[in-house]
């Protein structure tokens, strides 16, 4: 079983900075692609950054700039530093991994439980 835990998040005033983490857990044998995508109310589900474990990475246009996606891998962990926070930024932010499990034959994607970021004053 492999799981996903996200923390971080909380409520931010606009121009303030928030770092999330999320730590995959379980019989994992590799970790390819890690992400983390958001969702507004009332909005579908978007991409904001992603790293892949040769170290590329993307970034959703409205975040380039003020986000950074960084992975941690001897702790299966990765992050997300948030700078200059705008109300517009306020989302529930889910952690991605594209995981192969240990005794699997093909990796999964997997999704931890979101972590609400608001920006407000």
């Amino acid at each position: 079983q492999v799981q996903l835990v996200e923390s971080g998040g909380g409520l931010v005033q606009p121009g303030g900075s928030l770092r999330l983490s999320c730590a995959a857990s379980g019989n994992i044998f590799s970790i390819n692609t890690m992400a983390w995508y958001r969702q507004a109310p009332g909005k579908e589900r978007e991409l904001v950054a992603m790293l892949t474990n040769s170290g590329t990475t993307n970034y959703a246009d409205s975040v380039k700039g003020r986000f950074t996606i960084s992975r941690d891998n001897a702790k299966n962990t990765v992050y997300l530093q948030m700078n200059s926070l705008k109300p517009e930024d306020t989302a529930v932010y889910y952690c991605n991994g594209f995981i192969l499990p240990s005794g699997r034959a093909g990796a999964y994607r997997y999704w931890g439980q979101g972590t609400q970021v608001t920006v407000s004053s």
